[in-house]
This record gives C-alpha cells, sequence and structure tokens, in this order.
C-alpha cells in the first residue's frame, strides 16, 4: 500500500486555495509531472465528473482517467482512479488557518500491484517528494498571483 500525505500553508484565503486547486485545468500549472488534461464529462465539476490526465512519473508517460467521488467547494475533493496504471485515490482538504491563510493537505493513497508492487517503496518515497514540489509551487503560484484574479474561477 502506498499512502503519502503532504501538507503546507498558503497565504491566501481557503476559497482562493480550493477554488484553483480543485480546478482540474490548472493541474499542469502546479503539478510538476502532469503535462495536460483532457475533461472526459462537460464541466463544471461534479461528483461523477471523469477527467484524464497525461503525466511523467519515474521516467514513464502514465495517462490515466480519475472519477470525482466526494467534491464539497472549499472544504474537500476526493477522487479515484477509474483508469490507469494502478488504483489510486487522491485527496484534497483545505482548512482555514486564518482570514488570510489556508493549510492544503495532498493524500494519495493505492495499492500497485503486478510488477509495481515490488516498487512499492521507491514509489512511495518519489509521491512524496513529487507532492511537497507540488504544493510549493502551487504556493507559489497563488502567493505571488504570478496568474490574473480571473484564472480563480
Amino acid at each position: 500500500m502506498v499512502d503519502v500525505t503532504s501538507r503546507i500553508v498558503i497565504e491566501e484565503t481557503r476559497y482562493e486555495v480550493a477554488t484553483f486547486a480543485a480546478d482540474p485545468d490548472n493541474a499542469p500549472l502546479w503539478y510538476v509531472n502532469i503535462k495536460s488534461v483532457e475533461w472526459k464529462t462537460s464541466r463544471p465539476l461534479t461528483v461523477g465528473s471523469r477527467v484524464a490526465f497525461k503525466a511523467n512519473f519515474l521516467g514513464r508517460q502514465l495517462v490515466y482517467t480519475y472519477e470525482i467521488k466526494s467534491y464539497l467547494p472549499g472544504e474537500y475533493l476526493v477522487m479515484r482512479t477509474a483508469e490507469g496504471p494502478f488504483p489510486m485515490e487522491t485527496f484534497y482538504e483545505w482548512h482555514s488557518v486564518s482570514d488570510h491563510s489556508c493549510e492544503m493537505i495532498l493524500r494519495n493513497a493505492g495499492k500497485p500491484s503486478g510488477f509495481s508492487r515490488l516498487l512499492t517503496p521507491f514509489m512511495e518515497m518519489a509521491m512524496r517528494r513529487a507532492n511537497k514540489k507540488d504544493l510549493q509551487r502551487l504556493k507559489s503560484i497563488i502567493e505571488k498571483k504570478l496568474l490574473t484574479k480571473t484564472k480563480f474561477k
């Protein structure tokens, strides 16, 4: 079992952080490994939405589709792979730290099978490192306001 939880405090309101982070179209901006996104269902993001991601991870190109299992805007988002190399769930949680700062928690949990199972310890370490970079990138984008407020849908 792979289970990696990372967290970061971002100096912006919970609403702004959650709105930006939960939008799949923004994933390639802050996820280092995600290269593109394709909606398999129509927008907006709701329970049951399906979104395909193309990513590079551990030297391989991966294509996987997430289905949104649970979503309460500004509070949490839970998505599970519907198609892809191995079953994975991704959890986002947002908590206000103050009126102008938010803690974001990013958790990935899954059970590799087949050959991937042998690489579980290495995969967990690589995921932990990638998640930390991703959250740092998200923090940088949001805090520096590199994107205009219109990007915060």
